[in-house]
Protein backbone atom coordinates (compact mmCIF):
# COMPACT_ATOMS: atom_id res chain seq x y z
CA UNK A 1 0.00 0.00 0.00
CA UNK A 2 2.90 2.22 0.93
CA UNK A 3 4.20 1.87 -2.67
CA UNK A 4 0.58 2.67 -3.96
CA UNK A 5 0.77 5.51 -2.36
CA UNK A 6 4.44 6.50 -3.53
CA UNK A 7 3.33 6.04 -6.87
CA UNK A 8 0.56 8.12 -6.66
CA UNK A 9 2.68 10.90 -5.41
CA UNK A 10 5.56 10.62 -8.33
CA UNK A 11 2.27 10.99 -10.92
CA UNK A 12 0.76 13.99 -8.95
CA UNK A 13 4.17 15.54 -9.18
CA UNK A 14 5.01 14.89 -13.10
CA UNK A 15 5.26 18.27 -13.74
CA UNK A 16 7.47 19.57 -11.44
CA UNK A 17 10.26 16.35 -12.17
CA UNK A 18 9.98 17.20 -15.54
CA UNK A 19 10.52 21.00 -15.02
CA UNK A 20 13.61 19.41 -13.37
CA UNK A 21 14.68 17.50 -15.99
CA UNK A 22 14.31 20.55 -18.28
CA UNK A 23 16.36 22.80 -16.35
CA UNK A 24 19.30 20.30 -15.90
CA UNK A 25 18.89 20.27 -19.58
CA UNK A 26 19.05 23.88 -20.42
CA UNK A 27 22.50 24.10 -18.49
CA UNK A 28 25.57 23.77 -20.89
CA UNK A 29 27.31 21.33 -18.98
CA UNK A 30 30.06 20.27 -22.00
CA UNK A 31 32.74 18.65 -20.87
CA UNK A 32 35.52 19.84 -22.19
CA UNK A 33 35.41 22.09 -20.15
CA UNK A 34 34.05 20.90 -17.91
CA UNK A 35 31.83 23.30 -16.12
CA UNK A 36 29.26 22.11 -14.26
CA UNK A 37 28.60 24.91 -11.74
CA UNK A 38 24.98 25.84 -13.30
CA UNK A 39 24.00 21.83 -13.54
CA UNK A 40 24.66 21.46 -9.70
CA UNK A 41 22.96 24.82 -8.31
CA UNK A 42 20.01 23.11 -10.00
CA UNK A 43 20.10 19.88 -8.01
CA UNK A 44 21.05 21.64 -5.15
CA UNK A 45 17.74 23.93 -5.81
CA UNK A 46 15.61 20.79 -6.86
CA UNK A 47 16.93 19.14 -3.49
CA UNK A 48 16.61 22.18 -1.12
CA UNK A 49 12.76 22.67 -2.51
CA UNK A 50 12.48 19.47 -1.05
CA UNK A 51 14.03 19.66 2.50
CA UNK A 52 16.45 17.94 1.26
CA UNK A 53 20.17 18.80 2.66
CA UNK A 54 23.00 18.75 0.13
CA UNK A 55 26.73 19.29 0.62
CA UNK A 56 29.30 20.35 -2.43
CA UNK A 57 32.41 18.69 -2.71
CA UNK A 58 34.84 20.52 -5.40
CA UNK A 59 38.42 19.54 -5.65
CA UNK A 60 38.69 21.15 -8.89
CA UNK A 61 36.34 24.73 -8.52
CA UNK A 62 33.96 24.57 -11.91
CA UNK A 63 33.84 20.85 -11.37
CA UNK A 64 31.53 20.47 -8.08
CA UNK A 65 30.08 17.14 -6.88
CA UNK A 66 26.71 17.56 -5.18
CA UNK A 67 26.16 15.08 -2.47
CA UNK A 68 23.88 14.09 0.13
CA UNK A 69 22.99 10.86 2.82
CA UNK A 70 21.04 9.94 5.21
CA UNK A 71 20.79 7.27 7.73
CA UNK A 72 17.20 5.47 8.79
CA UNK A 73 17.87 7.93 11.95
CA UNK A 74 18.67 11.52 10.95
CA UNK A 75 22.15 12.82 11.77
CA UNK A 76 23.50 16.70 12.70
CA UNK A 77 23.86 19.08 10.38
CA UNK A 78 27.67 19.17 12.16
CA UNK A 79 27.87 15.43 11.15
CA UNK A 80 27.01 16.25 7.63
CA UNK A 81 29.21 18.67 6.74
CA UNK A 82 32.44 17.56 7.95
CA UNK A 83 35.19 20.66 7.44
CA UNK A 84 36.96 18.30 4.49
CA UNK A 85 33.74 19.53 2.69
CA UNK A 86 34.04 22.20 0.15
CA UNK A 87 30.53 24.08 0.60
CA UNK A 88 30.52 26.80 -2.73
CA UNK A 89 29.15 30.43 -2.15
CA UNK A 90 25.87 30.51 -4.22
CA UNK A 91 24.32 27.18 -3.45
CA UNK A 92 21.10 27.17 -1.68
CA UNK A 93 21.87 26.02 2.11
CA UNK A 94 20.31 23.04 4.39
CA UNK A 95 17.09 24.04 4.98
CA UNK A 96 16.80 26.12 8.54
CA UNK A 97 13.88 23.45 9.39
CA UNK A 98 14.87 20.63 8.13
CA UNK A 99 15.02 16.96 10.04
CA UNK A 100 18.41 17.33 10.40
CA UNK A 101 18.25 20.37 12.50
CA UNK A 102 15.82 19.05 14.62
CA UNK A 103 17.56 15.78 15.63
CA UNK A 104 21.21 14.84 16.55
CA UNK A 105 23.11 12.16 15.57
CA UNK A 106 21.81 8.60 16.10
CA UNK A 107 22.68 5.16 14.90
CA UNK A 108 21.09 4.39 11.89
CA UNK A 109 19.22 0.91 11.98
CA UNK A 110 21.12 -1.61 10.57
CA UNK A 111 21.32 -2.48 6.55
CA UNK A 112 22.80 -1.93 3.27
CA UNK A 113 24.55 1.26 1.90
CA UNK A 114 22.86 2.01 -1.06
CA UNK A 115 25.12 4.55 -3.32
CA UNK A 116 22.68 6.34 -6.10
CA UNK A 117 25.10 8.20 -8.74
CA UNK A 118 25.16 9.98 -11.64
CA UNK A 119 26.63 12.60 -13.30
CA UNK A 120 25.80 16.15 -14.61
CA UNK A 121 28.36 17.06 -17.63
CA UNK A 122 27.82 15.99 -20.77
CA UNK A 123 29.77 15.41 -24.43
CA UNK A 124 30.50 18.65 -26.18
CA UNK A 125 28.68 19.99 -29.78
CA UNK A 126 30.47 21.50 -31.95
CA UNK A 127 29.14 24.47 -34.44
CA UNK A 128 28.68 22.12 -37.08
CA UNK A 129 26.26 19.93 -35.16
CA UNK A 130 24.43 22.69 -33.73
CA UNK A 131 23.41 23.63 -37.26
CA UNK A 132 21.80 20.37 -37.73
CA UNK A 133 19.66 20.40 -34.45
CA UNK A 134 15.99 21.22 -35.38
CA UNK A 135 15.22 22.37 -31.44
CA UNK A 136 18.96 24.40 -29.67
CA UNK A 137 20.77 22.03 -27.49
CA UNK A 138 20.11 23.97 -24.73
CA UNK A 139 16.38 24.51 -25.05
CA UNK A 140 15.00 21.70 -23.23
CA UNK A 141 12.03 21.64 -25.92
CA UNK A 142 9.51 19.24 -25.26
CA UNK A 143 7.29 18.08 -28.92
CA UNK A 144 5.19 15.13 -29.15
CA UNK A 145 6.42 14.24 -25.07
CA UNK A 146 10.12 14.38 -26.19
CA UNK A 147 12.38 16.23 -24.10
CA UNK A 148 15.32 17.57 -26.21
CA UNK A 149 18.82 18.35 -25.57
CA UNK A 150 22.34 18.08 -25.59
CA UNK A 151 23.33 15.47 -22.58
CA UNK A 152 19.63 14.66 -21.86
CA UNK A 153 20.09 10.94 -22.79
CA UNK A 154 24.14 10.59 -21.34
CA UNK A 155 22.75 11.06 -18.83
CA UNK A 156 20.84 14.04 -17.15
CA UNK A 157 17.57 12.08 -18.03
CA UNK A 158 18.91 9.57 -15.88
CA UNK A 159 20.37 12.11 -12.87
CA UNK A 160 17.35 13.96 -12.67
CA UNK A 161 15.66 10.35 -11.88
CA UNK A 162 17.93 9.04 -9.45
CA UNK A 163 18.03 12.62 -7.92
CA UNK A 164 14.30 13.13 -7.66
CA UNK A 165 13.93 9.16 -6.39
CA UNK A 166 16.45 9.55 -3.81
CA UNK A 167 14.14 12.96 -2.58
CA UNK A 168 11.06 10.46 -1.94
CA UNK A 169 12.95 7.99 0.18
CA UNK A 170 14.47 10.42 1.66
CA UNK A 171 11.05 11.71 2.94
CA UNK A 172 10.15 8.63 4.31
CA UNK A 173 14.41 7.42 5.64
CA UNK A 174 12.57 6.80 9.13
CA UNK A 175 11.15 3.40 7.60
CA UNK A 176 14.25 2.66 6.23
CA UNK A 177 17.16 0.15 7.16
CA UNK A 178 20.71 1.22 6.19
CA UNK A 179 22.04 4.37 4.49
CA UNK A 180 21.61 5.91 1.31
CA UNK A 181 23.98 8.35 -0.15
CA UNK A 182 23.30 10.88 -3.32
CA UNK A 183 25.74 11.58 -5.68
CA UNK A 184 25.61 13.87 -8.75
CA UNK A 185 29.07 14.38 -9.98
CA UNK A 186 31.17 15.78 -12.51
CA UNK A 187 33.69 15.54 -15.23
CA UNK A 188 32.57 11.44 -15.99
CA UNK A 189 33.01 12.25 -19.37
CA UNK A 190 36.23 13.13 -18.82
CA UNK A 191 37.40 10.08 -16.70
CA UNK A 192 36.03 11.05 -13.51
CA UNK A 193 38.93 11.96 -12.09
CA UNK A 194 37.45 15.24 -9.77
CA UNK A 195 33.87 13.32 -10.00
CA UNK A 196 33.41 9.79 -8.59
CA UNK A 197 36.94 8.71 -8.50
CA UNK A 198 37.75 11.70 -6.36
CA UNK A 199 34.94 10.79 -3.73
CA UNK A 200 36.19 6.81 -3.80
CA UNK A 201 39.89 7.50 -3.32
CA UNK A 202 40.68 11.06 -2.41
CA UNK A 203 37.97 12.58 -0.01
CA UNK A 204 38.21 11.67 3.39
CA UNK A 205 34.81 10.61 3.25
CA UNK A 206 35.83 8.26 0.83
CA UNK A 207 34.23 4.97 2.65
CA UNK A 208 30.78 7.10 2.37
CA UNK A 209 30.74 6.74 -0.97
CA UNK A 210 31.87 3.81 -1.58
CA UNK A 211 28.89 1.91 0.18
CA UNK A 212 27.80 -1.63 -0.61
CA UNK A 213 26.26 -1.47 -4.04
CA UNK A 214 26.17 1.24 -6.57
CA UNK A 215 22.99 2.15 -8.77
CA UNK A 216 23.45 4.86 -11.64
CA UNK A 217 20.77 5.25 -14.44
CA UNK A 218 23.17 5.39 -17.16
CA UNK A 219 21.34 5.01 -20.54
CA UNK A 220 20.40 1.09 -20.96
CA UNK A 221 17.25 0.48 -22.46
CA UNK A 222 14.20 -0.18 -19.68
CA UNK A 223 14.77 -3.77 -20.92
CA UNK A 224 17.96 -4.38 -19.47
CA UNK A 225 20.00 -4.14 -16.31
CA UNK A 226 23.94 -3.32 -17.03
CA UNK A 227 26.17 -5.80 -14.70
CA UNK A 228 29.48 -5.60 -16.69
CA UNK A 229 31.87 -3.22 -19.26
CA UNK A 230 34.19 -4.07 -21.73
CA UNK A 231 37.62 -2.87 -20.85
CA UNK A 232 39.77 -0.89 -22.74
CA UNK A 233 43.09 -0.71 -24.28
CA UNK A 234 44.10 2.69 -26.06
CA UNK A 235 47.19 2.67 -27.71
CA UNK A 236 49.50 4.81 -30.13
CA UNK A 237 51.39 3.32 -32.56
CA UNK A 238 54.30 4.71 -34.30
CA UNK A 239 55.93 3.85 -37.79
CA UNK A 240 59.49 4.71 -39.20
CA UNK A 241 60.14 3.96 -43.11
CA UNK A 242 62.73 5.48 -45.37
CA UNK A 243 61.86 8.54 -47.19
CA UNK A 244 61.44 8.63 -50.90
CA UNK A 245 60.33 10.49 -53.82
CA UNK A 246 57.09 9.08 -55.15
CA UNK A 247 57.93 7.04 -57.85
CA UNK A 248 60.43 5.29 -56.44
CA UNK A 249 58.49 2.88 -54.33
CA UNK A 250 61.19 0.38 -55.24
CA UNK A 251 63.44 1.86 -52.53
CA UNK A 252 60.42 1.85 -49.82
CA UNK A 253 57.19 0.79 -49.08
CA UNK A 254 56.23 3.47 -47.18
CA UNK A 255 55.19 4.36 -43.16
CA UNK A 256 51.76 4.24 -44.04
CA UNK A 257 51.43 1.58 -46.64
CA UNK A 258 53.17 -0.34 -43.73
CA UNK A 259 50.70 1.27 -40.98
CA UNK A 260 48.17 -0.29 -43.18
CA UNK A 261 49.04 -3.02 -43.22
CA UNK A 262 50.01 -3.43 -39.70
CA UNK A 263 46.37 -2.12 -39.02
CA UNK A 264 45.27 -5.48 -40.79
CA UNK A 265 47.32 -7.84 -38.28
CA UNK A 266 46.23 -5.57 -35.60
CA UNK A 267 42.18 -6.33 -36.68
CA UNK A 268 42.57 -10.26 -36.32
CA UNK A 269 43.11 -9.68 -32.65
CA UNK A 270 38.88 -9.78 -32.78
CA UNK A 271 39.18 -13.86 -33.27
CA UNK A 272 41.50 -14.12 -30.21
CA UNK A 273 39.36 -16.27 -27.54
CA UNK A 274 42.75 -17.39 -25.50
CA UNK A 275 41.45 -16.18 -21.95
CA UNK A 276 39.53 -17.82 -19.32
CA UNK A 277 35.66 -16.90 -18.34
CA UNK A 278 33.51 -17.96 -15.11
CA UNK A 279 31.64 -20.78 -17.23
CA UNK A 280 28.07 -19.53 -15.29
CA UNK A 281 29.16 -16.23 -16.95
CA UNK A 282 29.33 -17.69 -20.01
CA UNK A 283 26.94 -19.76 -20.43
CA UNK A 284 24.47 -16.87 -18.91
CA UNK A 285 25.82 -14.53 -21.65
CA UNK A 286 25.30 -17.66 -24.07
CA UNK A 287 21.28 -17.83 -23.43
CA UNK A 288 19.59 -16.12 -26.57
CA UNK A 289 17.27 -13.85 -24.51
CA UNK A 290 20.01 -12.32 -23.14
CA UNK A 291 21.47 -12.52 -26.63
CA UNK A 292 18.54 -10.98 -28.14
CA UNK A 293 17.97 -8.15 -25.46
CA UNK A 294 21.58 -7.28 -26.36
CA UNK A 295 21.13 -6.89 -30.14
CA UNK A 296 17.73 -5.63 -29.54
CA UNK A 297 19.12 -2.22 -27.65
CA UNK A 298 22.57 -2.34 -29.42
CA UNK A 299 22.22 -3.29 -32.79
CA UNK A 300 22.13 -6.49 -34.52
CA UNK A 301 25.63 -8.36 -34.00
CA UNK A 302 26.46 -6.71 -30.85
CA UNK A 303 25.70 -10.04 -28.82
CA UNK A 304 28.21 -11.18 -30.95
CA UNK A 305 31.08 -8.67 -29.51
CA UNK A 306 30.43 -8.74 -25.99
CA UNK A 307 32.82 -11.98 -25.37
CA UNK A 308 35.42 -11.06 -27.91
CA UNK A 309 37.88 -8.31 -28.28
CA UNK A 310 37.14 -5.25 -31.08
CA UNK A 311 39.66 -3.08 -32.51
CA UNK A 312 39.04 0.37 -33.78
CA UNK A 313 41.38 2.56 -36.03
CA UNK A 314 40.65 6.30 -34.39
CA UNK A 315 43.19 8.37 -35.88
CA UNK A 316 45.69 8.24 -38.96
CA UNK A 317 48.16 10.29 -40.01
CA UNK A 318 51.38 10.50 -41.85
CA UNK A 319 53.23 11.96 -44.66
CA UNK A 320 53.95 15.48 -46.64
CA UNK A 321 52.84 15.07 -49.54
CA UNK A 322 51.23 13.30 -52.32
CA UNK A 323 54.53 12.71 -54.09
CA UNK A 324 56.82 11.71 -51.47
CA UNK A 325 57.17 8.61 -49.64
CA UNK A 326 56.16 9.02 -45.84
CA UNK A 327 59.07 8.45 -43.70
CA UNK A 328 56.87 8.27 -40.60
CA UNK A 329 52.77 7.99 -39.63
CA UNK A 330 51.01 7.23 -36.45
CA UNK A 331 48.00 5.73 -35.59
CA UNK A 332 45.54 5.21 -32.58
CA UNK A 333 43.78 2.00 -31.94
CA UNK A 334 41.29 1.51 -29.72
CA UNK A 335 40.76 -2.36 -28.11
CA UNK A 336 37.96 -3.43 -26.00
CA UNK A 337 38.23 -6.24 -23.71
CA UNK A 338 35.92 -8.65 -22.67
CA UNK A 339 35.25 -9.42 -19.12
CA UNK A 340 38.13 -11.75 -18.30
CA UNK A 341 40.45 -10.82 -20.81
CA UNK A 342 43.21 -8.42 -19.20
CA UNK A 343 45.21 -5.99 -21.16
CA UNK A 344 48.85 -7.92 -20.35
CA UNK A 345 47.29 -10.72 -22.89
CA UNK A 346 46.77 -8.75 -25.76
CA UNK A 347 50.23 -6.57 -24.93
CA UNK A 348 51.81 -9.87 -25.65
CA UNK A 349 50.20 -10.67 -29.15
CA UNK A 350 50.88 -7.14 -30.15
CA UNK A 351 54.74 -7.91 -29.28
CA UNK A 352 54.22 -10.85 -31.29
CA UNK A 353 52.76 -8.89 -34.64
CA UNK A 354 55.09 -6.11 -34.48
CA UNK A 355 58.57 -8.65 -34.34
CA UNK A 356 57.36 -8.80 -38.49
CA UNK A 357 57.39 -4.45 -38.33
CA UNK A 358 60.58 -3.48 -37.31
CA UNK A 359 60.28 -0.26 -37.71
CA UNK A 360 56.75 -0.19 -35.55
CA UNK A 361 56.46 0.99 -32.03
CA UNK A 362 53.45 1.38 -29.57
CA UNK A 363 52.35 3.37 -26.29
CA UNK A 364 49.59 2.86 -24.48
CA UNK A 365 47.61 5.92 -23.34
CA UNK A 366 47.48 4.67 -19.52
CA UNK A 367 44.92 7.46 -18.40
CA UNK A 368 42.36 6.39 -20.94
CA UNK A 369 43.01 2.78 -20.57
CA UNK A 370 40.88 0.48 -18.21
CA UNK A 371 40.66 -2.90 -17.10
CA UNK A 372 37.40 -4.84 -18.08
CA UNK A 373 35.28 -5.23 -15.03
CA UNK A 374 31.97 -6.78 -13.32
CA UNK A 375 30.36 -8.10 -10.43
CA UNK A 376 27.31 -10.84 -10.04
CA UNK A 377 24.23 -10.43 -12.57
CA UNK A 378 22.26 -11.95 -10.02
CA UNK A 379 21.87 -9.72 -6.73
CA UNK A 380 19.04 -8.54 -4.65
CA UNK A 381 19.35 -5.25 -5.94
CA UNK A 382 18.88 -6.77 -9.59
CA UNK A 383 15.92 -8.34 -8.46
CA UNK A 384 14.63 -5.13 -7.29
CA UNK A 385 14.90 -3.50 -10.28
CA UNK A 386 13.75 -6.20 -12.65
CA UNK A 387 10.66 -6.70 -9.66
CA UNK A 388 9.58 -3.06 -10.13
CA UNK A 389 10.39 -2.84 -13.63
CA UNK A 390 7.92 -5.40 -14.10
CA UNK A 391 5.39 -4.10 -12.09
CA UNK A 392 5.50 -0.45 -13.89
CA UNK A 393 6.47 -1.50 -17.58
CA UNK A 394 4.81 -5.19 -17.46
CA UNK A 395 8.24 -6.34 -18.63
CA UNK A 396 11.70 -7.66 -17.03
CA UNK A 397 14.44 -6.28 -17.80
CA UNK A 398 17.31 -8.87 -18.29
CA UNK A 399 21.40 -8.42 -17.21
CA UNK A 400 23.57 -7.46 -19.59
CA UNK A 401 27.31 -6.40 -20.42
CA UNK A 402 27.57 -2.81 -21.32
CA UNK A 403 29.87 -2.27 -24.60
CA UNK A 404 30.72 1.03 -23.40
CA UNK A 405 32.26 2.39 -19.74
CA UNK A 406 30.46 4.55 -17.40
CA UNK A 407 31.40 5.60 -13.94
CA UNK A 408 30.44 2.21 -12.49
CA UNK A 409 33.46 0.78 -13.21
CA UNK A 410 35.25 2.66 -10.59
CA UNK A 411 32.60 0.51 -7.50
CA UNK A 412 33.56 -2.56 -9.22
CA UNK A 413 37.31 -2.12 -9.20
CA UNK A 414 36.81 -1.73 -5.14
CA UNK A 415 35.04 -4.89 -5.35
CA UNK A 416 31.80 -3.12 -4.76
CA UNK A 417 28.47 -4.26 -6.58
CA UNK A 418 27.29 -1.93 -9.38
CA UNK A 419 24.60 -1.89 -12.14
CA UNK A 420 22.59 0.47 -14.30
CA UNK A 421 19.83 0.88 -15.25
CA UNK A 422 18.18 3.20 -17.64
CA UNK A 423 16.44 5.22 -20.49
CA UNK A 424 16.86 3.76 -23.98
CA UNK A 425 20.81 4.96 -25.19
CA UNK A 426 19.11 5.87 -28.66
CA UNK A 427 20.18 9.19 -29.93
CA UNK A 428 23.11 9.52 -27.44
CA UNK A 429 25.37 12.64 -27.98
CA UNK A 430 23.69 12.70 -31.39
CA UNK A 431 21.46 15.34 -33.46
CA UNK A 432 18.35 15.62 -31.85
CA UNK A 433 19.18 13.74 -28.61
CA UNK A 434 15.75 13.27 -26.56
CA UNK A 435 14.06 10.92 -24.26
CA UNK A 436 10.79 9.99 -23.81
CA UNK A 437 9.01 11.83 -20.89
CA UNK A 438 6.66 8.93 -20.15
CA UNK A 439 9.80 6.48 -19.94
CA UNK A 440 11.32 9.63 -17.56
CA UNK A 441 8.56 9.45 -15.14
CA UNK A 442 8.44 5.86 -15.53
CA UNK A 443 12.26 5.63 -14.26
CA UNK A 444 11.60 7.43 -11.69
CA UNK A 445 8.87 5.03 -9.88
CA UNK A 446 11.08 2.51 -10.55
CA UNK A 447 14.29 3.85 -9.16
CA UNK A 448 12.19 4.76 -6.60
CA UNK A 449 10.43 1.56 -5.77
CA UNK A 450 13.73 -0.21 -6.40
CA UNK A 451 15.36 1.85 -3.56
CA UNK A 452 12.62 1.47 -1.50
CA UNK A 453 12.63 -2.43 -1.50
CA UNK A 454 16.39 -2.30 -0.81
CA UNK A 455 16.13 -0.54 2.13
CA UNK A 456 13.14 -2.51 3.47
CA UNK A 457 12.56 -5.74 1.56
CA UNK A 458 9.51 -6.09 -0.80
CA UNK A 459 5.91 -5.08 0.60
Amino acid sequence: MFKAALLETIDAERSDLIGFLQNLTRTDSSNPPGDTIAAACVVTTFLASRDVPSTIIAPKSHAPNVTSTFPAVSQSPAHSRSSSLHQLDGYPPTPVDSPFERSGISTPKPGPRLIMNGHIDAFAISDAEKSQWTHDPWSGDIENNRLYGRGVVDMKAGTAATIAAYSYIFAHRHLLHGIAVLEAVSDEENGGKWGSKYLLNDDDRRETWTGDVNLNAEPTGLQSIRFAEKGTLRLTFSIKAKSAHGAYTHLSEGAIRIATRLIMELVKLEDFSDFKLDPEVRKYLDRQEVRDIVDEIMGAGASNNILKPTVNIGTISGGTKVNTIPGDCKFEAEIRLPIGLVAETILGEIDTILKDFPGASYEVQEAASNPPNSCPFDHALTRAIADNAEHILGRKPIAIPSLGATDAKHWRYKGVPAYSYGLSPEGMAGIDESVDLDDYINLVKILTLTAWDFLTGPE
